[in-house]
């Protein structure tokens, strides 16, 4: 039997629209400067806005044993108004997200239980986590360190910020996301490989293309946890530098694995005029 749920979003944006932030494309003052009418809202925030409809349709079951494949199509500007639909079948869904004139801006599918390519992810050897330098080597084209493995971080978000993050930034209020049992949020765990990007090089304006996530267990707040990967591929498309960036969640001490990840995203980002076509 095929299962609908849809939800309705105004995007703002998830920070300060400040050209000092870590990623300056979600400022106005830069967006602007590579073409972009306005600062652009973070992917992760509005992936993690589907999650409301996917759970809807495949159960929270999802959230411990399922997979995501997510594609940004187009930017989501602030005051956008958008449509948030999911189509879900058996144990697998289908999501699309569509703005106030039409324009396709994410697609994605979802399910239950292991994706195909799941097992296609590297899963990193480096676990022990490691503070991040006061200085950090430049990310640049032609010395990007294929099959590097970045330097591990430690993640311990606390209940507060667990809560927060989905208040806040998701606009969603169920009780799973507070308590002394709250599931942080799958956005929050899409945006960790950002963070272990800067945990290890400098790098940006910067573009989330795509985030490819298998979870294996539901990970909830203050749970000790460390996040590692490994660059496996780069190219250019556009005038875009691309980096796919595989990466995983361990429990902290018993290394336990919670989720893999594999993120897509352009570390440098042609101007207008060095765009193809």
């Amino acid at each position: 039997m095929i299962q609908t749920a849809n939800r309705h979003i105004q995007a703002t944006l998830d920070g300060p629209d400040s050209a000092d932030i870590t990623n300056p494309i979600h400022s106005t003052e830069v967006a602007r400067q590579y073409g972009f009418e306005r600062a652009l809202v973070g992917g992760v925030t509005v992936y993690g806005w589907a999650t409301p409809p996917i759970i809807q349709t495949l159960g929270e079951t999802w959230l411990s044993n399922g997979w995501v494949d997510v594609r940004f199509k187009a930017p989501v500007y602030p005051g956008d108004e958008i449509a948030i639909q999911v189509e879900a079948e058996d144990r697998a869904a289908a999501f699309r997200f569509t703005n106030q004139v039409g324009t396709v801006c994410l697609e994605g599918t979802a399910g239950l239980g292991g994706a195909a390519w799941a097992g296609d992810i590297r899963v990193p050897e480096r676990r022990m986590p490691q503070d991040r330098p006061a200085t950090l080597p430049r990310l640049e084209p032609g010395t990007l360190p294929l099959g590097l493995e970045l330097r591990p971080m430690r993640d311990h978000p606390a209940l507060e910020e667990v809560t927060t993050y989905a208040h806040e930034l998701q606009r969603d209020e169920h009780l799973r996301w507070t308590g002394p049992s709250a599931v942080i949020h799958p956005g929050w765990i899409a945006g960790r490989m950002t963070r272990l990007m800067h945990h290890s090089f400098d790098y940006g304006p910067s573009i989330h293309t795509r985030s490819q996530i298998q979870h294996l267990a539901a990970i909830v707040a203050g749970q000790p946890a460390v996040v590692a990967g490994t660059f496996v591929e780069t190219f250019e498309k556009n005038g875009h530098n691309y980096v796919v960036l595989d990466g995983a969640i361990f429990e902290e001490g018993s290394g336990d694995l919670l989720v893999k990840l594999r993120h897509t995203t352009i570390y440098r980002v042609a101007r207008k005029d060095e765009r193809g076509s």
